[in-house]
């Protein structure tokens, strides 16, 4: 019999679940922890609220933790209740998935002025997560800036254009969606380093800019290059950037009939935040591309706004005894082998890279190195060593039974027409299990 601890249930997680049970059957047992007491990750809170058919794969991991030799082991923070190494000793194989949850940090003088935020505690906070729950975002402002050039930044300027109505049917919670439709925001700012040509946007989630009620997407012609040179792009980017030459097409006259804009900022790089205890404006420096690279041209400006939001990236949490690669943002990994006994999956040993089904094949991936390692196994504890020293140690496990009581417990609490009304306090999501 083979044991393997898996830490983290985002996609990641699952899918390498998956992979076990499909090579092994019923000769491993699989335990998935998480530190909080749901499931799913980022699914349920890094996609946006407003995307309901992308968070339907979690039906999919719900199969996968429906087998017997699977198990969701909630509310269990390594580190604080376990360690590493104690899940060593108990498991053939400890697998880290605990994705990129913490932000790039935006290392510009100012970015720790009250009404910076980033995407990860600005994302959580509309998702639900607990611990940004109580975020309380500057929203009493005419203009935010977000800053880059990707699908959360297309995520972040949607959510603060949208209308209730546009809310309808997504999960977004209540105490976001109040302080959203209260909010002062006229425009928004999407600030890019680089070109249209660089940008990492895809169609779907570029062209839904085109469709809200109460905003409008305002490209400046002049940033595009010649509409020829689209020829040379990837297809997907290309019609990512005919998006862009649609939005910059949209006649003058009708941003006076729509509320908010939500302005492209090409080949601009910020270089400061200004603010006399909270921001009052951001400070820009014209960029050129050369060789895909953006150069500043010591050209500035200053865009006044009172909410900036960064969206640069993610990075992995480091883990005490864990090689780390501070440059990358991620564990210092060999093709997902850490050190012996000890792996990564995910973004956790790729960095924030790729979609959801990127992870479907990085599972299956270290699954065959783990499998190339511990062979039948050496005969550990397994799961029955972890349950005595959490016994031992008074731990409080969310069982998968537990997160499934806590899950329609949210679903009865649901506004007309949301598929649910999510816990945002660790306390009430326990409570909610009895």
């Amino acid at each position: 019999m083979r044991h393997l601890a898996i830490i983290g249930s985002g996609p990641a997680g699952y899918y390498t679940a998956e992979a076990a049970t499909k090579l092994w059957g019923e000769d491993v047992k699989v335990d998935i922890f998480d530190r909080l007491p749901v499931p799913y990750g980022l699914i349920r809170t890094g996609v946006a609220p407003d995307h309901q058919s992308i968070k339907g794969v979690s039906r999919r991991y719900e199969g996968t933790n429906l087998a017997d030799n699977v198990r969701f082991v909630g509310n269990v923070t390594l580190g604080e209740d376990v360690t590493v190494a104690e899940l060593q000793d108990f498991y053939d194989a400890v697998i880290l998935a605990t994705g990129a949850p913490h932000d790039r940090k935006l290392d510009i003088p100012g970015a720790d002025l009250p009404g910076v935020v980033g995407s990860a505690a600005f994302v959580g906070w509309y998702n639900g997560h607990p611990q940004f729950a109580a975020l309380d975002p500057l929203l009493h402002t005419d203009t935010a800036v977000v800053i880059g050039m990707g699908n959360v930044a297309l995520d972040v300027a949607r959510i603060l254009a949208k209308t209730r109505d546009e809310f309808a049917g997504s999960d977004i919670v209540s105490h976001a969606l109040e302080a959203l439709q209260a909010s002062g925001i006229r425009r928004v700012v999407i600030l890019g380093r680089r070109g249209p040509h660089q940008i990492m946007m895809t169609p779907k989630e570029l062209g839904e800019l085109g469709h809200l009620s109460r905003a409008a997407p305002r490209v400046d012609a002049a940033d595009l290059p010649d509409e020829g040179e689209d020829a040379l792009l990837e297809p997907g980017l290309r019609k990512s950037v005919g998006h862009l030459r649609s939005f910059a097409a949209i006649p003058e006259s009708h941003y006076a009939d729509v509320p908010i804009e939500v302005t492209f900022d090409f080949f601009a790089a910020p270089v400061a935040v200004e603010g006399d205890g909270k921001v009052t404006a951001i400070v820009v420096e014209r960029t050129a591309v050369q060789a895909g690279r953006a150069i500043g041209t010591s050209e500035t400006y200053r865009i006044p706004c009172g909410l900036v939001i960064s969206c640069i990236g993610y990075q992995t949490s480091p883990i005490p005894g864990v090689p780390f690669d501070e440059r990358l943002g991620r564990f210092a990994n060999d093709e997902g082998r850490i050190l012996p006994g000890l792996y990564c999956v995910g973004w956790a040993r790729r960095g924030p890279s790729g979609t959801i089904g990127t992870n479907r094949p990085d599972g299956f991936a270290v699954i065959e190195k783990v499998a190339a390692d511990i062979g039948g196994g050496a005969g550990k504890a397994g799961r029955a060593g972890f349950d005595a020293l959490a016994e031992a140690r008074g731990l409080d496990i969310v069982t998968f039974r537990d997160w499934k009581k806590i899950e329609a417990a949210e679903e009865a609490r649901a506004r007309e027409g949301a598929p649910r009304e999510k816990f945002v306090d660790i306390a009430e999501m326990i409570k909610a299990r009895s």
